[in-house]
């Protein structure tokens, strides 16, 4: 079999950002996927639904970052069929720290956040390595972007602000490092979770806050 190149890996290079708030959870990406220096997509998706209440960044492989959704989708499914309950943010970031923990002989090239909104109202981020490390974070940025979307996050975000106080900033965060991290760019996509749910910003209304 031909050896795969590092520049034939398809990446997504990637900055995304998680904010804990009062009333739920904002989640921001860019869509950008590379290959090297091939800008292999333009519309990459880098947040993904488990459930309705709990969502996942991808940063790294593509293809090791998607099974990874895949395989969270279906444990989560099971977990809530045999068990008659919605699944804890953290049930579901120990599940995905456990699948990566397994597997650090032959680790999944990725670097995620996981985060969402309890039954109680509570809202949980976490951000987990590729060997299964875990840490509970009010807000973290992942990826190539990350140190330029994290000093943002550090002078802007409101501990006990609202989505709407915050998702402006999520959304400045993951612009700005755009502008200057060459494997983070073209959209910059919002999602929120809160007691009715996920919900993906039109792109009309993420204009609007990178704007404010």
């Amino acid at each position: 079999m031909e050896n795969i190149k590092a520049d034939q890996i398809k990446k997504t290079g990637t900055t995304t950002v998680g904010l804990v708030c009062t009333d739920g959870l904002v989640m921001a990406s860019d869509q950008r996927a590379t290959m090297g220096f091939f800008i292999a997509s333009k519309t990459a998706e880098k947040i993904h639904p488990l459930n309705d209440r709990i969502a996942m960044t991808i940063a790294g492989g593509v293809g090791d970052a998607q099974t990874l959704v895949r395989w969270m989708k279906a444990e989560i499914k099971l977990y809530e069929l045999k068990n008659e309950k919605t699944i804890s943010v953290q049930a579901a970031a120990t599940l995905l720290s456990n699948i990566l923990a397994q597997s650090k002989y032959y680790p999944f090239f990725v670097q995620l956040l996981v985060g969402g909104i309890n039954t109680d109202g509570t809202s949980d981020l976490y951000s987990i390595d590729m060997l299964g490390g875990a840490t509970q974070e009010d807000f973290t940025s992942t990826g190539s972007g990350s140190p330029i979307a994290i000093g943002i996050l550090e002078e802007m975000y409101k501990k006990n602000g609202t989505i709407k106080d915050n998702a402006v900033f999520a959304a400045k965060a993951v612009s700005t490092a755009m502008k200057r991290d060459a494997a983070s760019g073209e959209n910059v996509d919002v999602i929120v979770i809160d007691k009715e749910g996920f919900k993906r910003l039109k792109k009309e209304e993420v204009k609007k806050l990178i704007s404010a």
